[in-house]
């Protein structure tokens, strides 16, 4: 749970009205940084220090002396007849881990307090203070400075004040002060406090009638704000995040809440100005077997948006409530078992798109609910849960809504033996059910029901390293029992279902050592072949649960299903020829080129798609493309290859190519760059035939209708060591228009980081169509004083996403 608090204020923010506000008598002058222990980077300066040096405690002039006593030592001594010592000359005095340094110190005889004149120095561990006068307890940490200058080394934090004490609990207590993170002689901010508490033990401090300045000029007023001193979380609020468009402001304040050490809270009162008031809220918890949170937020009665477009997207929820919530817990009941809970729900399809998300990643197509158990053992593994899941399209067609597994009971086993043969078990038994009118959905998509899915399979593996060879047979049993509601029809509702499968992979590897270059590599060849049958069986009465036809690929070649999920057994009596070579380049086999092309030969129609009937091809009238996938003769021809250019540049390619009607059906190139130095640079072209996908279906936000070819180039560059550039272009060629742009730079140094971003993207509004897209674009600024936080809120992980390769600069 390592959330940190950034800042944190008591009374809140407020950037207006400075004059008015009481400000504090300003501190003393800063001293030189030779006078606070800093030390200037020398030859030994590290590449990626932004600072100018560090601040380095000496050791102590004087051993500790024991029991808690006072050693000193002074070039002089005198004594009074009341009992009273004056130190002169180098005095040092060292009580504990405390230390003072001064010109004279002044010992009244009841030996309970000293006075010192100035200059001096009182160190502490890893704190150093200097100033012109002090009162010093000497039978306790008590002590009192005047005009101070302090030093916390391992903070790399500096500052001043008209008064400095160190109160009996060990916290300090400074008059007229301020702090800063920046080097000395560097005071691009500073916090400045008329009373301000600094309590080490706890991690945090406290100032009254604070002011922020930067470059010596007041920019944030608070009557009392509480900040981190260390890297541990503490209560408070944290900085706001603020959006500005033409049309609306849009401001955030966080508060952040260290319930216990293995729990806390984040409550954030959004205001958008053409909403209305958003409650959002984050709750952690950690348990000795598991952890889990729960997120959400609540707008009462949607203001609509400024858009005067009646029939606007986001208008279509105006007077409406608007929220999400999302519950999640993972956790172990031992080490072979372990538990899964989840459960989010949104108000609309639309909530994400107009509001986002301020807390975990949130996938913002889809709310999950999951309950589920599972158990892992050597031979068996078992798995029981109850899923499903909101999808967030707006408008939500009945037919589009996804089925729930209430429940979904799995048991799955292997057995092998030393002779090469194997067993293997996998069943499932699963209830089918959604919410949905079933008079408004074709009648075969208002079932539900039960299925009760088993295939086990035997075969035998043949493994060496010059080859492989691998007969298998499988048997894919299925039953259901279907439930139409209060549709009339004379379909049948229990059904049943047997198919085998069939198929055999065999492989050489030959291989060779190969001189390029002045290097020795071990080349290889590797021919293989694969057959499988699977007969046509009837399921055009059957239900579609999960099924989805996959998209022709490499894998596809080698693999005798056509369908992902049960309730489709595609027909199959295909040969699959292919070889793949490889550049091997040193005793590990580390893999430097692979490069690989086949293609498979069907000796039959494919009559099964998804609707199931073996008897009925697509009309070739209506959907050619359907129709000469079921009827070719062989597969797209498969290329693909994988370069290890160099350590820092490699390529990919593919190409599936028609070599019948002489037409690419999809390919894609990949180029990527990745220095140690953290630079990224990112080449990618994509082409895709009109329906090429067959899983993809009309309605889809994935359809289009029409052939893709896009362009794409991202680059993350560290221009130095305190500034990363980066950028994104990503280009539709079809309908000549740019999908998404941006531009960015990120500035780190010693003291304060800035991260500045201009995004123009296309919406596509949910729907597969090209026309009502619109452009949306945005500028996103973040701007980090170290050891306060920050203003803005974090792109990092959008960036990261958007640009593979990048890595930010940690501020």
């Amino acid at each position: 749970m390592g959330k940190r608090l950034s800042w944190t204020a008591l009374a809140g923010l407020a950037t207006c009205g400075l004059a008015s506000a009481p400000l504090a008598a300003a501190p003393p002058d800063p001293l030189p940084g030779e006078r606070l222990d800093f030390r200037p980077w020398g030859a030994e300066r590290p590449a990626d220090a932004l600072c100018r040096g560090v601040y380095v405690m000496p050791d102590y002039r004087l051993p500790a002396p024991e029991g808690g006593r006072v050693g000193s030592e002074s070039e002089s001594a005198s004594y009074g007849e009341d009992g009273e010592t004056i130190l002169g000359g180098e005095v040092i005095l060292r009580r504990d881990t405390a230390q003072l340094e001064a010109p004279r110190v002044r010992v009244p005889g009841s030996r309970e307090r000293a006075f010192a004149d100035g200059p001096l120095a009182l160190r502490d561990q890893n704190l150093l203070v200097r100033g012109e006068a002090a009162e010093l307890s000497l039978v306790s940490d008590a002590a009192r400075i005047d005009n101070a200058h302090y030093v916390i080394h391992d903070r790399h934090l500096r500052g001043d004040a008209q008064q400095l004490q160190r109160l009996e609990d060990g916290r300090y207590r400074l008059t007229s002060a301020s702090f800063t993170t920046c080097d000395p002689g560097d005071d691009l901010w500073r916090l400045v406090g008329g009373d301000v508490v600094l309590d080490r033990e706890s991690g945090f401090g406290t100032a009254r009638h604070a002011r922020l300045e930067v470059g010596k000029v007041p920019v944030f007023y608070w009557p009392w704000v509480r900040f981190p001193i260390d890297d541990r979380r503490q209560t408070g609020f944290l900085w706001p995040a603020v959006g500005l468009s033409t049309d609306a402001l849009d401001y955030a304040q966080p508060f952040y809440w260290n319930i216990a050490p293995n729990q806390d809270a984040t409550l954030t009162p959004r205001w958008i100005t053409d909403r209305g008031l958003l409650l959002g809220g984050e709750y952690r918890y950690l348990l000795p077997s598991g952890a889990g949170q729960v997120e959400g937020a609540f707008l009462g009665s949607d203001d609509g948006g400024s858009s005067d477009n009646p029939n606007d997207a986001a208008r279509r929820f105006e007077g409406e409530d608007r929220w999400y919530v999302d519950y999640r817990h993972a956790g172990t009941l031992n080490p072979r078992s372990r538990y899964r809970l989840r459960y989010g729900a949104a108000s609309d399809g639309r909530y994400f798109d107009d509001f986002g998300s301020d807390f975990a990643e949130q996938n913002t197509s889809a709310m999950s609910r999951l309950a589920q158990i599972d158990y892992r053992g050597d031979t068996w593994r078992l798995d029981a849960r109850a899923q499903g899941f909101q999808k967030l399209d707006d408008p939500l067609a009945d037919r589009d809504k996804p089925f729930y597994r209430l429940p979904s009971l799995s048991a799955d086993a292997r057995w092998a033996q030393d002779t090469g043969f194997y067993q293997q078990w996998r069943s499932n038994y699963t209830y089918f059910w959604r919410d949905v009118d079933e008079n408004r959905v074709p009648l075969r998509e208002s079932a539900t029901g039960s299925r009760l899915h088993l295939s086990p399979a035997t075969g035998w593996r043949f493994d060496e390293s010059w080859g492989h060879l691998e007969p298998r047979l499988e048997w894919l049993a299925t039953a259901y029992e279907l439930d139409y509601g209060n549709r009339d029809t004379d379909r049948d509702t229990s059904l049943t279902r047997e198919v085998p499968v069939a198929s055999v992979d065999g492989g050489l590897v030959f291989e060779r050592e190969l001189d390029l270059g002045g290097r020795g590599y071990r080349q290889t060849l590797e021919p293989r072949v694969n057959y499988a049958y699977v007969p046509a069986r009837d399921q055009s009465e059957f239900p579609d649960f999960d099924a989805s036809e996959r998209a022709f690929s490499w894998n596809q070649l080698w693999s005798p299903h056509r369908f992902s999920g049960s309730d489709r057994v595609g027909d199959l009596n295909r040969l699959s020829l292919g070889v793949e070579s490889r550049l091997l380049e040193d005793a590990r086999g580390r893999q430097r080129l692979s490069v690989g092309v086949g293609q498979a030969i069907y000796f039959d129609d494919r009559t099964i798609d998804i609707n199931g009937d073996p008897d009925t091809l697509p009309d070739r009238e209506r959907s050619y493309a359907d129709w000469y996938r079921a009827t070719r003769d062989r597969s797209p021809l498969v290329t693909r290859a994988d370069w290890q250019v160099t350590d820092r540049w490699r390529a990919r390619w593919q190409w599936l190519y028609d070599d019948n009607l002489e037409q690419t059906e999809r390919t894609g190139v990949d180029l990527h760059y990745r220095s140690p130095a953290g630079h990224a640079l990112n080449l990618g072209y994509r082409w895709e035939l009109q329906g090429f996908d067959p899983s993809v279906e009309p309605g889809d936000d994935d359809f289009r209708d029409f052939n893709r070819e896009e362009f794409d180039l991202s680059f993350a560059w560290k221009a130095s060591h305190r500034v990363d550039l980066i950028g994104r272009f990503l280009y539709d060629n079809t309908n000549d228009r740019a999908l998404e742009q941006l531009a960015g730079v990120q500035w780190n140094d010693c003291c304060y980081g800035l991260q500045l971003v201009w995004r123009e993207w296309i919406d596509d509004n949910d729907t597969a169509r090209v026309a009502d897209d619109f452009t949306d674009r945005g500028i996103f600024l973040r701007f980090v004083f170290k050891g306060l936080g920050g203003v803005g809120r974090e792109a990092d992980s959008y960036f990261e996403e958007a640009i593979p390769g990048y890595r930010s600069t940690a501020f």
